[in-house]
């Protein structure tokens, strides 16, 4: 058996899959294969520390069968790679947010430079067998990087979030080496139909490329096999992290606190792609609207800190605050208050209790490449008494989850109805909806995921690609 190589922006411990992630998905194949786990080890060093950019020193440790590798970087590199270009530029783009894009800065060197360094690095520790899976944005251009050093490997290259449509992407400068740069693979996978069909889009206007049916597209002197792979969950395993001690404490205290309550919830990092303030918006046209949603209809809306450093997510935070304080300020009472918003992590095992006892839940991006906290919520209800999800139309999981009640989240008075309309569901309808979304995350799971993408990898005919078009 081939040995598996992953690499991603940051890496997990295989042996410690409760953290969830991609760590449950590739515990079990990279064990089986005494595999390698590649990636940023998270750790800054300063020029005086020999942090010189472009380059970083090596740490390897094993993790039970699994190699971890993981390469430092030099402040000026992860703020031009990481900062700049992946969250300033790729981020905003792929979520269709243009106008939150810093094109001017000249981030792209620095992030060309450090996927250079990755494959530098990579490139002496491989095998001629291995199967390389790439993860993400910040690494569109490594196997480009590989093959110009004459790697030969097969290498498989996975997008976490949306892929934009062909004249948002083209805004991009240099979109064109982006594209290019995928097509040094041998397999790509998106999160949806619609995101596959937005590269197949591109491959044809912008590419030219030729269509050599089954997914195929040739362009660029290489072809390359391009699919939806619709991540999933561990289904087993967050049921079973609703029944531990933490889920059912959480679980006894939410229904215990809001016996006389109707709970919904939202749990979301804070960033602009996940709609909290329209999300807040249509709550409180619920209870505008719906008078009899008053003091007996509580969010409790959990928005985790993310990176609070730049402009845009320092803006939402405040715009979020004003907006549940506003809330709260207008409709709430001295024994109820509508909105219970907390700025901060909370333990992922906690979260299937509070799952539980929400009659329902808010899954409301603007745009998102899957959202897992759909399908957390859907695992860890109760299917003799379930609650019921509210998802945007524009998160990946949308394509998959059509039993759920699917909303327009900048229709601020539809996604109110809908919400009331979940509030009043009848019991046989919520277990119908229930048993359906059940299914098919059970189907579609994590590992359903992680064996078809690696069979398709396995599969795939890797081709020698020349270097000349590399060049930026």
């Amino acid at each position: 058996m081939s040995r598996l190589v992953v690499v991603s922006n940051r890496l997990a411990d295989p042996r410690k899959t409760a953290a969830g992630g991609l760590a449950v998905a590739l515990a079990e194949v990279l064990n089986n294969t005494g595999g390698m786990w590649f990636g940023w080890s998270g750790k800054l060093v300063e020029p005086e520390q020999g942090g010189v950019a472009g380059e970083g020193e090596v740490h390897i440790q094993n993790a039970g069968a699994v190699q971890l590798v993981t390469v430092d970087l030099s402040r000026a590199d992860h703020d031009a790679y990481y900062t700049g270009y992946s969250n300033g530029v790729l981020w905003p783009v792929f979520h269709y947010r243009l106008d939150l894009a810093d094109f001017d800065a000249g981030y792209i060197a620095g992030y060309r430079r450090v996927n250079q360094m990755f494959a530098r690095k990579l490139l002496p520790l491989l095998n001629p067998d291995d199967i390389i899976w790439v993860h993400d944005y910040h690494l569109i251009p490594l196997a480009a990087e590989l093959r110009a050093l004459g790697c030969t490997n097969r290498i498989g290259f996975f997008l976490h979030i949306p892929l934009p449509p062909p004249l948002i992407l083209a805004a991009i400068p240099g979109h064109d080496w982006l594209i290019r740069a995928l097509f040094s693979y041998d397999v790509l996978g998106f999160q949806s139909n619609v995101d596959l069909g937005h590269f197949t889009a591109y491959a044809q206007s912008e590419a030219h490329a030729q269509h050599l049916g089954e997914g195929r597209w040739r362009a660029f002197n290489r072809s390359v096999q391009a699919s939806a792979f619709p991540i999933g969950i561990d289904v087993q395993e967050f049921e079973a992290l609703t029944q531990a001690q933490e889920g059912r404490d959480m679980y006894e205290r939410m229904k215990n606190e809001y016996s006389r309550r109707k709970l919904l919830v939202g749990v979301d990092r804070l960033d602009y792609s996940k709609g909290l303030p329209h999300r807040m918006r249509a709550f409180r046209e619920l209870l505008d609207k719906y008078p009899e949603t008053r003091k007996s209809a509580t969010l409790i809306q959990i928005a985790s800190p993310s990176r609070e450093d730049v402009t845009a997510y320092s803006d939402i935070l405040h715009e979020l605050e004003s907006l549940c304080g506003s809330i709260n300020g207008d409709f709430g009472e001295l024994d109820w208050m509508p909105v219970r918003y907390m700025h901060r992590v909370v333990a992922r095992a906690r979260l299937p209790g509070l799952y539980r006892a929400a009659r329902v839940a808010l899954v409301t991006p603007l745009r998102d490449g899957m959202n897992l906290v759909a399908k957390e919520f859907i695992a860890a209800q109760d299917p003799d008494d379930p609650g019921v999800l509210v998802l945007s139309r524009f998160a990946g999981a949308a394509e998959q989850m059509r039993e759920a009640l699917l909303v327009n989240p900048y229709d601020t008075a539809g996604t109110a109805a809908a919400i009331h309309l979940a509030l009043q569901m009848p019991l046989e309808e919520r277990r119908l909806r229930h048993q359906a979304l059940l299914t098919t995350i059970r189907r579609f799971d994590v590992h359903w995921w992680c064996e078809t993408f690696l069979e398709s990898l396995a599969s795939a005919r890797s081709e020698e690609s020349g270097t000349s078009w590399l060049r930026l």
